[in-house]
């Protein structure tokens, strides 16, 4: 286990990796990254990280405001319960509700609503003919959920997540999805960043992981079956040279779209790409490089820097985020009280 002062750094680059990832990434998605493009987002973060000036915050997007969310559940005095986050979900989309929340995620705010909270699950279970949403929605908000169980053995992680996906994605591929981006932030959050990354040691690690799982809650879906290992041996082709990490490749078999499976393994690959294995590279350029990245691949921008940066920022802690970078997200410092609440649980 890391020491305090570093795992308190730790918390903070993980909620602010996630924000700052939803808050420069939104304005990039849907787009077409072509090389003039990818020069426009170089340049937009160049003069972020620059001299500070005073300007209007990059505001965040449903990503980040539902990451609040959980953390504030996971901090209620009375504990943590899936209506209490329905209902915190719930108030926070009709109090600010133009965030960028997608249509079947307002259609089950709706219905929680109108019923009262009187079954949290039962909406989400509903969608798409009972099959449940297999989008990154519940991925891209489960970073709190990694910090509050830093302690805890895994299977206790796994069941919280649950637990928190089901409020609105129930399909096995949503849930597996934010499971896998938990594990890869509290992997990143007990290692030692003065330490060299061992990344077919991380990798190896998740996909134990991710096999007992999908053996355990995925028996029986044919085509979807050991999805997410398939994901991860992908990654693993990539980053040895087995296959040109090239753009094109690297959408191709891992994907960019709002599918869990076809985004979360991609910021786990991100966080790997643009992390060195040897101290020759600075920290600092290291979580910036992940955040460009993330967002120059196109497609789900926001979602997939958000998680990426989240992996970052547990892996480098806060202090490699440039400060004015921070400063020019919104919110950066109520989401830092609210990573200093999670250390103190």
């Amino acid at each position: 286990m890391v020491d305090k002062v570093l795992l308190r750094s730790k918390f903070r680059g993980t909620l602010l990796g996630s924000l700052i990832g939803d808050c420069c990434g939104a304005p990039f998605e849907g787009q077409l990254m072509d090389s003039g493009s990818k020069l426009v987002l170089k340049k937009n973060l160049d003069t972020l990280e620059g001299p500070f000036f005073k300007a209007p915050y990059k505001k965040f997007t449903d990503d980040t405001a539902m990451t609040r969310c959980v953390a504030n559940t996971l901090l209620d005095p009375n504990g943590f319960s899936q209506k209490l986050l329905a209902k915190n979900f719930v108030k926070e989309y009709y109090k600010d509700p133009k965030r960028g929340y997608g249509a079947a995620v307002v259609d089950v705010f709706a219905k929680l609503r109108m019923s009262k909270l009187s079954d949290p699950l039962g909406p989400a279970q509903a969608q798409f003919g009972g099959t449940g949403s297999y989008g990154n929605g519940a991925a891209m908000r489960v970073a709190p959920m990694a910090l509050f169980c830093v302690k805890h053995e895994k299977n206790q992680l796994v069941e919280l997540v649950q637990q928190s996906s089901s409020v609105t994605h129930t399909h096995i591929l949503g849930i597996n999805g934010a499971i896998l981006q938990a594990l890869a932030i509290k992997q990143c959050l007990l290692l030692d960043p003065r330490e060299n990354l061992n990344k077919k040691v991380f990798l190896s690690s998740l996909k134990k992981d991710i096999k007992e799982l999908e053996q355990v809650n995925d028996p029986d879906l044919d085509d979807n079956c050991n999805a997410y290992e398939k994901q991860l041996n992908a990654i693993e082709q990539l980053l040895d040279g087995k296959i040109d990490p090239s753009d094109e490749n690297v959408l191709n078999m891992l994907g960019h779209n709002v599918q869990a499976l076809y985004s979360v393994p991609t910021a786990v690959f991100c966080f790997l790409k643009c992390t060195a294995e040897t101290l020759e590279d600075t920290d600092q350029n290291s979580f910036r490089n992940t955040l460009e990245y993330a967002i120059s691949l196109g497609g789900d921008t926001d979602t997939i820097a958000s998680m990426a940066c989240a992996i970052s920022g547990a892996y480098f802690g806060s202090t490699v985020i440039s400060e004015n970078l921070i400063r020019h997200c919104e919110d950066s410092e109520g989401i830092i009280k609210l990573a200093d609440q999670l250390l103190e649980l």
